[in-house]
């Protein structure tokens, strides 16, 4: 007899009671699997069991309540609350920002006019000043151009950015270097002469983005302004908003680009034909090309999104660039000021004022303004508290001013915290991959285009990436209504379609390291293939940097810190094909075989104690296999100067370069 007639004579064996018994269980199994987020919510929130503030504590903070995920689509987002005891051990209150306000700036530009503080004036009666116009060499060199003295007050500036430097008649002496926007007359002539596609939705494009910030800790120190963006001017935050990558680059490629830094051309230092970032399809080309004047800007220029590890932009990409203002700042003049502070003024600030000028400035034209600050966020998990206020303030000047009236504004970030001590727990890992991103629309949207409206709403419970939010500006100068997003699964979908409710990883462009819907499954840190999982990581961070082993330390396993596995079987397989995998099990299994494991391991190495978490796949068929992909390796603590050996010549190896001579 065959197994398969085995197979049936022992079916025809069982009473039809026993396996009508079994086909209720089952029913009731799926039904729960299927409601258990559900009642999950509502078991947490009637416990509140990860609750360590009182609700006086919270309240006198003004930071709101617990805040947990739900399941969303084909999806299984994982379960977090806003006060797990992993995150709020790690969040204070920061101390209120002082810069010197006694002092006060003498200088401040008002639509492009060069205006001395009434208030400067009343202290000191006259006041002389020359002005200096700062001028673009590169991304990495500016200088001062020849003094214009005097510049009296009521001048019109001559540049975007500039240094002031003032004399009183007692000597007392002023110097600042302000930025601006001076109206460019070859962008709007450029502008006036384009003319939009009729399609277009004629809206401004404004984008704000804060570096390092997850959804929830957006709402842990942002709480003022998150309330008055959702609940005032009703915009819509993106719950299912899930990474594609490592780091700043990774994020805002696909958002500017659609593509990834491997699609692009070569721009890496260090790397053979690495070309400036030019030639790069930046979406404010397209823009531009609409009519649109432009401007993109952000802090941190020694660490710059497109110059940390890239070659930056030969030309000025923009119209508008905040990088000559930013980098000259940087290394001259933010160390004669207060910590945060220009002057009397926050820097934020400064960036924020930047923006409203530049609304000013071209208010009757088209405009795509994007500008990112890291100041705050980058090295703390609580400081971006300092910008809640201010981020308010702005957002409720831009609306009442009128210029949210016809503009779409975005207010997001690139990926949640990677280095400070709050990654290294679960639910760290998770808020890393799970940005905050938001949209608001004008009031006026939701009536002309009822169905984009109902869709942007309808996917803010959606796995979204980088990758959709690309297509939706896409839409602003070629909106095509379509409503779905029909045929085979793509990569990017508009916002403004209806994406598949059952939409995977795999479809949306995210690999399984970034992945924050697979239900991975703890392994005990002893298990055979854990370790062997463990020993491939150390291996291959060390293939990366065995090209230069005379400078970079040759590293060790110290310690397997944590480990996860996703082992999917044709079981699995089977289930996922006939109930589309409504039992929320990992995505990937459609495209894996029972003879391909996943795990995911947390390691530290010696010497320097570097600490990285990679997903390897393992190969069990026709033997035993181990594969790990660079990108799917994430250094999760800080490397400081560990790599200063290589850190200029070849900066992609800073996080697993560990240099023979370490700095005293």
């Amino acid at each position: 007899m065959t197994s398969c007639c085995c197979v049936s004579y022992v079916i025809r064996r069982i009473p039809r009671r026993f396996i009508l018994a079994v086909t209720l269980a089952t029913f009731f199994v799926s039904v729960y699997v299927t409601l258990r987020p559900v009642l999950d919510v509502e078991r947490v929130a009637k416990t509140k069991k990860f609750r360590l503030l009182s609700d006086a504590e919270v309240n006198s903070h003004g930071i709101g309540s617990d805040v947990i995920e739900e399941s969303f689509g084909e999806c299984k987002r994982p379960e977090m609350d806003l006060w797990h005891p992993s995150m709020k051990q790690h969040f204070v209150i920061p101390e209120p920002l002082h810069c010197d306000d006694a002092v006060g700036n003498w200088i401040y530009v008002e639509n492009a006019t060069f205006r001395i503080s009434a208030a400067a004036v009343q202290q000191r009666q006259k006041i002389m000043c020359e002005y200096r116009p700062l001028v673009r060499i590169n991304d990495n060199a500016e200088v001062l151009g020849e003094p214009v003295r005097p510049f009296q007050d009521g001048s019109t500036i001559l540049s975007d950015f500039f240094e002031a430097r003032c004399l009183s008649y007692k000597g007392e002496v002023y110097k600042n270097l302000h930025a601006a926007i001076k109206p460019s007359q070859s962008a709007i002539k450029r502008a006036r002469a384009a003319s939009l596609p009729s399609n277009a939705l004629g809206l401004n494009m404004l984008m704000l983005g804060f570096d390092s910030v997850s959804r929830l800790n957006w709402i842990r120190n942002l709480p003022n302004s998150h309330a008055y963006f959702s609940d005032v001017l009703g915009g819509v935050t993106l719950e299912g908003y899930n990474i594609v990558g490592d780091g700043t680059p990774q994020a805002l490629l696909p958002i500017l680009t659609g593509k990834t830094e491997e699609e692009l051309p070569e721009a890496r230092r260090g790397f053979a034909g690495a070309r400036p970032v030019d030639g790069h399809p930046w979406i404010w080309k397209r823009y531009r090309d609409a009519g649109y004047v432009t401007q993109w800007g952000e802090d941190g220029a020694t660490v710059g999104t497109f110059n940390y590890r890239m070659l930056g932009f030969d030309r000025e990409p923009v119209d508008h660039y905040l990088r000559p203002y930013q980098h000259l700042a940087e290394t001259e003049y933010h160390k004669h000021n207060y910590q945060y502070c220009m002057g009397s003024e926050p820097r934020l600030n400064v960036m924020l004022s930047w923006i409203r000028a530049f609304f000013v400035a071209y208010a009757s034209l088209p405009k795509f303004s994007f500008l990112f600050h890291s100041e705050y966020s980058h090295n703390s998990f609580s400081t971006l508290r300092l910008a809640d206020g201010t981020l308010k303030k702005f957002l409720a000047d831009m609306y009442t001013s009128g210029y949210l009236n016809n503009t779409m504004l975005v207010l997001m970030a690139d990926h949640g915290a990677r280095f400070v001590n709050v990654r290294q727990s679960q639910q760290g890992k998770y808020e890393e991959r799970l940005p905050y991103f938001s949209i608001r629309l004008p009031e006026w949207f939701a009536a002309k285009y009822p169905r984009a409206m109902e869709n942007l709403r309808r996917n803010s419970k959606r796995l979204t990436t980088p990758f959709d939010i690309h297509e939706t500006f896409m839409d602003l100068i070629n909106y095509t209504d379509s409503g779905l997003a029909s045929g085979r699964p793509k990569r990017a979908i508009s916002l403004f379609q209806d994406i598949p409710q059952n939409r995977t990883c795999r479809q949306a462009g995210i690999a399984a390291h970034w992945c924050t819907c697979m239900d991975w499954i703890e392994t005990s840190l002893g298990d055979k293939r854990v370790v062997q999982a463990a020993d491939h990581v150390v291996k291959v961070v060390n293939q990366l940097t065995t090209g230069q082993r005379a400078l970079c330390a040759e590293l060790g396993l110290d310690s397997i810190d944590a480990a996860m596995k996703l082992s999917p079987n044709e079981q699995m397989l089977k289930f996922k094909q006939s109930l589309d995998d409504h039992g929320r099990r990992g995505d990937f299994t459609d495209n894996m075989t029972p003879t391909v494991e996943l795990y995911q391991v947390s390691i530290t190495t010696r010497p320097g104690g570097a600490k990285y978490e990679a997903t390897v796949t393992h190969e069990t068929f026709n033997g035993s296999s181990w594969s790990l992909n660079e990108k799917d390796i994430s250094r999760i603590n800080r490397y400081g100067s560990q790599p200063h050996c290589i850190s200029e010549k070849l900066p992609h190896l800073r996080p697993y370069c560990y240099c023979n001579v370490q700095l005293e």
